[in-house]
């Protein structure tokens, strides 16, 4: 019987030897499609793909799992495999889930859809950028006026300093257009760039304005008997 039993140890670790083996998710080990040595490559099968109105033929080996497949249609589609959704037969698969395990075989479809969450993510981007370039428009129809307004004040100022007598009412119609520009700049909601350039047109029209206020009062007080 001990012979026995050790012819029948060496036979079990003969075979071992010989056959291929892996190891899958959840410690269990299984041999593999194709034998060690047989000089056979791992199988390819073609998988179709649907994506909404697009489909795609894409060609993964048999034993490559729903990751595997998400990484080749991240260049197909753009989307990122965090990105993807994979149904097969109606059911969501997992990343570790390989393809012939769950019945995946050539010509098998799978649906892809991508994932709500980031869906939702790009449409609010989308959403932010769209707002913010609203914002950055109406910035500089503000900034366009701000510099028909600039040369006036210019002007006003270069006639004063060259001993031009000018009404005070000049100066304050100046000054009213340019609050009148600075409250379009406060009702703009504005993020990222378009936040920079409104704060440097409030700045700068703060800067006309106590220019001429200065002006105003150094003309009133000029003129004064």
């Amino acid at each position: 019987m001990r012979k026995s039993a050790s012819k029948s140890t060496e036979t079990r670790e003969f075979n071992y030897r010989e056959i291929d083996w892996e190891l899958r998710p959840g410690g269990m080990l299984v041999q593999k499609m194709g034998g060690v040595g047989d000089g056979s490559s791992r199988p390819m099968i073609k998988i179709k793909v649907s994506h909404g109105s697009c489909h795609y033929d894409i060609a993964v080996p048999a034993q490559s799992t729903f990751g595997d497949l998400k990484k080749v249609l991240a260049h197909e589609t753009g989307l990122e495999s965090k990105e993807q959704r994979l149904l097969f037969k109606g059911k969501e698969k997992e990343d570790d889930e390989y393809l012939h395990m769950v019945g995946v075989s050539d010509m098998s479809k799978v649906i892809l859809f991508e994932d709500p969450a980031s869906k939702a993510r790009k449409l609010e981007e989308m959403k932010r950028n769209q707002d913010s370039l609203k914002a950055y428009e109406a910035v500089a129809r503000v900034r366009a006026e701000v510099d028909e307004l600039c040369e006036k004040v210019v002007a006003l100022e270069t006639n004063f300093r060259g001993g031009t007598k000018i009404a005070e009412k000049e100066f304050s119609v100046l000054i009213e257009l340019l609050m009148i520009q600075l409250l379009k700049l406060d009702s703009i909601e504005a993020d990222g760039q378009a936040k920079v350039q409104r704060k440097i047109e409030v700045r700068r029209i703060q800067s006309f304005v106590d220019t001429l206020e200065n002006l105003k009062a150094r003309s009133s007080n000029s003129f004064q008997p």
